[in-house]
């Protein structure tokens, strides 16, 4: 059985950066491409970065570009989402789970990490 392990989050201010991690078990995992997702309170969840396989490619949703980056350790079965420039409307629970714009259905749902961002 496929687990995901989130963390990394935290309260941070305006302008500051985090790194998040996210282990992935039970799975061959460099079979799959992976995103990290997020969900603000009161709003659906968003992919906002993802990474092929090999992690030679990487795309990211427009609010978030130049300022996330997604990595993978394919030897260590975790993938990476290191965030700069932090802003409150980042503040939302992340999860990282397959590229749901290639997987034909997600992993269930890990229990995420809290990213805060204070103004």
């Amino acid at each position: 059985q496929v687990q995901l392990m989130e963390s990394g989050g935290g309260l941070v201010q305006a302008g500051g950066s985090l790194r998040l991690s996210c282990v992935v078990s039970g799975i061959a995992f460099s079979n799959y491409g992976i995103g990290w997702y997020r969900q603000a309170p009161g709003q659906q969840r968003e992919l906002v970065a993802s990474i092929s396989r090999g992690g030679g490619l990487s795309n990211y949703q427009d609010s978030v570009k130049g300022r996330f980056s997604i990595s993978r350790d394919n030897a260590k079965n975790t993938t990476y989402l290191h965030m700069d420039s932090l802003k409150p409307e980042d503040t939302a629970v992340y999860y990282c789970n397959k590229d749901l714009r290639i997987a034909a259905r997600l992993w269930s749902w890990g229990q995420g990490t809290l990213v805060t961002v204070s103004s």
